[in-house]
C-alpha cells in the first residue's frame, strides 16, 4: 500500500495525516505546515486540503482523481466555504451516501448552510454570526426568548442588540443574532432534514432552536467524520488497495 499523508489548515492550526491505503499511521498539527509536519515518518506524497482554485457550485464533494480538495465557491449569493470544511463534509458524505438534505457546520468564526444531494453541494449560505456573537460580547447558550424574537422579527435586529447592550444581558444577544440568522437560513432548513456539525457544545444554542421549530436535526463532531474523508481521499487517489 500507498504511504502518503493529508494536510490542511483547520481555522486554528495545521493538522497532518500519515496515512497508509486508507489506514491513519499518525497524526499532527502545530502553527504552520513545518510545524505540523515536524517528526512525522516519511511519505511518498503529500495531499493538501483548502489548496488550488475553488470549485464552483454546485459540484461533487470528493474532486476528480488526482487534485487538491479545494474550497468550493458560490456566485449568487456569493460565497465561499474553504478546503477544510468541503473535508468534513466529504466526511459526512462518506457515512451517509446519498444523503438528501442540509449539512449546518459551525466554527468559531462562521456558520456555513449547505444543500447536499446524492454527494453533491448543491447550494449555500454563510453567515458571521459566530464571530459577531464574540465580537459584541455575547454569552452561550443563547437565550431561547431572543431567539424566537429576532425569528419572527428580524428586521429589528440593530434594535433587539442595543436592547441587549443595555440590559446587560449577553445571552439574549447571542439569541438575537442567532434568531436572525435563522430567519434569513429558513428555505435551507425549511421542510429539511438538517445534520448539525460542530465542536463540543458549540451546537447547542443551534439545536435547540432548530427542534423549536420541528426540524429533524442529527449533531455530528467535526473530528469523527475525518477518518471517513480519509478513506474517500484514499480511494479517489488509488491508494485503498
Amino acid at each position: 500500500m500507498t504511504d502518503w499523508a493529508v494536510i490542511g489548515h483547520d481555522g486554528l492550526q495545521s493538522r497532518v495525516f500519515t496515512m497508509r491505503g486508507a489506514r491513519i499511521l499518525d497524526q499532527g498539527c502545530g502553527a504552520d505546515e513545518a510545524a505540523a509536519l515536524e517528526g512525522l515518518g516519511p511519505r511518498s506524497r503529500l495531499y493538501r486540503i483548502g489548496e488550488g482554485q475553488p470549485d464552483a457550485l454546485p459540484c461533487p464533494l470528493l474532486p476528480g482523481s488526482g487534485r487538491s480538495l479545494a474550497g468550493l465557491t458560490q456566485d449568487s449569493p456569493p460565497d465561499v466555504i474553504d478546503g477544510w470544511v468541503r473535508f468534513i463534509l466529504l466526511g459526512f458524505a462518506e457515512a451517509h451516501p446519498n444523503w438528501d438534505g442540509v449539512a449546518c457546520v459551525l466554527s468559531d468564526q462562521l456558520s456555513h448552510w449547505v444543500h447536499l444531494s446524492a454527494n453533491e453541494a448543491v447550494s449555500c449560505q454563510s453567515f458571521l454570526t459566530p464571530r459577531l456573537i464574540t465580537a459584541l460580547g455575547g454569552a452561550l447558550p443563547p437565550d431561547s426568548a431572543a431567539i424566537s424574537d429576532s425569528l419572527s422579527r428580524p428586521e429589528r435586529l440593530a434594535a433587539h442588540l442595543r436592547s441587549a447592550q443595555v440590559t446587560a444581558t449577553p445571552a439574549a444577544l447571542s439569541g438575537h443574532l442567532l434568531g436572525a440568522e435563522l430567519a434569513a437560513a429558513r428555505p435551507y432548513w425549511l421542510g429539511q432534514s438538517v445534520a448539525l456539525i460542530a465542536p463540543a457544545g458549540a451546537a447547542s444554542g443551534y439545536a435547540a432552536a432548530l427542534g423549536a421549530q420541528g426540524v429533524p436535526v442529527e449533531q455530528h463532531a467535526p473530528d469523527a467524520l475525518l477518518p471517513g474523508a480519509l478513506a474517500a481521499l484514499a480511494r479517489a487517489l488509488g491508494f485503498s488497495d
